[in-house]
């Protein structure tokens, strides 16, 4: 394994910049609950996205524990408020096997689930795997794709998978590629990449780079999933690179889209850098989602005008990206982040929509507690947004760092992971009611 995904100890070392927490009375508005708590043997540290399937049951991955270096687990509900959990997958990270899954996992049509691993696999640099139901109950597992072949295949993928409608995989990872560049807080060669995974007529799957970074201002080091629009193009963040060069010697970080040439071949365009002059924010960790109009939103961990207690380098933003009639984008900061006492600060995670046009998050510290919030955001009148902190972290066992993008299920309620902090400190899963 070449690298750990930084810490956010280690990411505020890398841009210099330092946050200063502190406490206040408020309360939280609305009404968490523990699901599970994570000691170590049924997982430690859950750092990727839940997802549910349509009875109702919660999927999700830790990063440590699991009896080695990761696990997949399930949470049935068996009423009351009640939930069963269950260990899927434990991982080892050795050659036949991945280890320390960042990522979410997605299913497929057929009820499968993938996801990624950032250790592990044949050749130690993460892999690409698939778990199949079968009819006992248990799930096997399958290594589809082992990072580190070569020197230009990418390695360490941090973000999830997302499929296209011909059933190929698409994604990223933190370093390698073609670019013969040493980026970011890795000895290794290369910027990241992104990859598709496309099944072969007689099984198995082939692996193509699609785009290496770090040949300029392209961005380097992608860290999340990606999205794709109606046209088939995908966009993606990176959390360092671009033009802008306020925030640290390698870069602000950018949102980039790559585009299907006609004759094969993809072209990656950087629709916005990143460069904290303008108060735009700067790091962005998280994935981009689309609301009905196309327009982008997500958050980043850093910048933005948030109060004097976060110093020069801002609490952190949520922005809005917006077509332009003549072309290109446009950025907004539609919020803030200010360590107020009751506001977050650090949003690492990213964003869901409501069927009403809210946006939901989290943020890594901040609250009355100091230990992150999950919040809400509105829109008001005249193309604002409203903030309402709907629970704040840190009172008790309730978890801490929330650092995950959250899902609504059908009545509403949200539902995510802390990636410490429960009753063994090692982790939660929780649920926020409607």
């Amino acid at each position: 394994m070449r690298s750990k995904k930084p810490s956010v100890g280690l990411m505020a070392a890398l841009t210099i910049f330092t946050f200063t927490l502190f406490l206040s009375g408020t309360r939280a508005v609305a009404q968490e609950k523990v699901l599970l708590n994570f000691s170590g043997k049924n997982g430690d540290a859950p750092y990727g996205s839940l997802i549910l399937d349509a009875a109702g049951n919660l999927y999700g991955t830790t990063i440590d524990g699991g009896g080695d270096v990761g696990a997949v687990f399930e949470l049935t509900p068996t009423g009351g408020g009640a939930w069963t959990e269950k260990l899927l997958r434990s991982f080892h990270g050795g050659p036949d096997d991945g280890g320390t899954p960042y990522a979410g996992l997605i299913f497929d049509a057929a009820g499968n689930l993938y996801g990624t691993t950032a250790a592990g696999g044949f050749f130690g640099d993460g892999t690409v795997f698939e778990l199949t139901p079968t009819a006992s109950g248990l799930w096997t597992r399958k290594i589809l794709y082992s990072f580190g072949e070569n020197s230009k295949d990418g390695f360490e993928p941090f973000g999830s998978l997302i499929f296209d409608a011909d059933g190929n995989l698409y994604g990223t990872t933190y370093g390698g590629g073609a670019v013969a560049q040493v980026c970011s807080n890795s000895s290794a060669t290369g910027c990241g990449t992104v990859f598709e995974l496309t099944p072969k007529a007689g099984g198995g799957w082939s692996e193509k780079v699609l785009h290496s970074f770090g040949n300029g201002a392209d961005g380097r080091n992608p860290y999340s999933n990606l999205v794709l629009d109606a046209a088939g193009n995908l966009y993606g963040t990176t959390s360092f690179g671009g033009t802008g060069s306020s925030c640290s010697d390698i870069g602000c970080g950018t949102v980039f889209e790559l585009t299907p040439k006609a004759g094969g071949g993809w072209a990656e365009k950087v629709i916005h850098n990143f460069t904290n002059n303008g108060k735009d924010g700067f790091l962005p960790f998280s994935s981009l989602i689309f609301d009905a109009a196309g327009n982008l939103y997500s958050t980043t961990a850093e910048g933005g005008i948030g109060g004097s207690s976060c110093n020069s380098s801002g609490c952190g933003t949520v922005f809005e990206l917006t077509r332009r009639a003549g072309g290109g984008w446009a950025e907004k900061v539609i919020h803030n982040f200010t360590n107020n006492g009751k506001d977050g600060i650090q949003p690492i995670a990213g964003l869901i929509f409501d069927a009403a046009g809210n946006l939901y998050g989290a943020t890594s510290f901040g609250g009355t507690y100091a230990k992150g919030t999950v919040f809400k955001l509105s829109p008001a009148t005249g193309g604002s947004w409203a903030e309402t902190v709907l629970h704040s972290f840190g009172n008790g066992n309730d978890g801490r760092g929330p650092e995950s993008t959250l899902i609504l299920d059908a009545a509403g309620n949200l539902f995510g992971p802390t990636l410490g902090g429960g009753t063994y400190a090692k982790g939660t899963v929780f649920e926020i009611k409607r």
